[in-house]
């Protein structure tokens, strides 16, 4: 994978970037979408598919990118495919962090220092190139005016932009209330990531230990039963905290 081309990662953190203040947008969910969006890259380029309501590495070969390669790790270690909900669910520390850095150490943001009630030591960050995220910003307008089938990278980023709640940040207000429901309806356009987008949603209300409805089941023994008979979810055993050390030397305030 070269760099030619900018991951939806990278792209669903422009995004929720605030030009105003530097901060992003839904920083809780943010997270959940950063994990999500690394599943649909990953399966863009070839090296993960969906089976069922469940992920599964297809091909281990690394993609160059290092914290997308991290991930493929993860699950290649993991054996079995793995749920969305569970991988997604699963405990991680500052992805957003991290590809904030990401993206600074690449040029498409720089940090700016400052203090919180003049104590607080925090970092904002500012895009280097607005005309980036106005054209990524175009590309959802595009899709959301025409109505036009849009290409499966902007259908999955409209579909995670849509789940982790963006779409108040980008269509506020009531006159933005059309545009909010047609960037929802962009979630069937990409089968990828609508399944991700719908497994961010899921994690966000708390429903992580059943299968979506419509998926096949899962093959017994690989959730046992707990208590009451209700399915324990699975361990969150590999899921990427943060790919190198020294990745959170900032923090953003919110």
């Amino acid at each position: 994978m070269g760099r030619s081309r900018r991951t939806i990662p990278e792209e669903l953190l422009l995004l929720a970037l605030d030009p105003a203040t530097g901060t992003t947008a839904q920083p809780q969910s943010l997270d959940l979408g950063l994990a999500g969006a690394q599943l649909v890259e990953l399966a863009l380029a070839g090296r993960i598919a969906p089976d069922g309501d469940r992920i599964a590495v297809v091909v281990p070969r690394p993609t160059g990118d290092p914290t997308l390669d991290c991930a493929l790790e993860l699950l290649r270690r993991r054996g079995a495919p793995v749920r969305a909900v569970h991988w997604i669910g699963g405990p991680r520390l500052g992805l957003r962090q991290i590809y904030l850095s990401h993206l600074e150490r690449c040029g498409m943001v720089h940090a700016v220092e400052g203090q919180m009630c003049g104590v607080l030591p925090t970092t904002r960050y500012q895009a280097t190139d607005t005309a980036i995220s106005r054209e990524i910003r175009a590309r959802l307008d595009s899709a959301i005016r025409t109505g036009v089938p849009p290409d499966p990278r902007t259908a999955a980023l409209a579909a995670l932009a849509h789940a982790v709640g963006l779409g108040k940040h980008l269509y506020p207000g009531n006159e933005g209330r059309s545009s909010r429901s047609r960037l929802r309806d962009l979630i069937r356009h990409d089968p990828m990531g609508g399944l991700v987008a719908h497994a961010v949603m899921d994690v966000q209300n708390g429903a992580v230990a059943q299968p979506r409805r419509g998926a096949p089941p899962a093959p017994a023994g690989r959730q046992p039963a707990g208590a009451g008979g209700r399915a324990v979810p699975e361990p969150a055993r590999g899921v990427p905290t943060q790919p190198h050390r020294g990745s959170m030397a900032r923090v953003v305030a919110h």
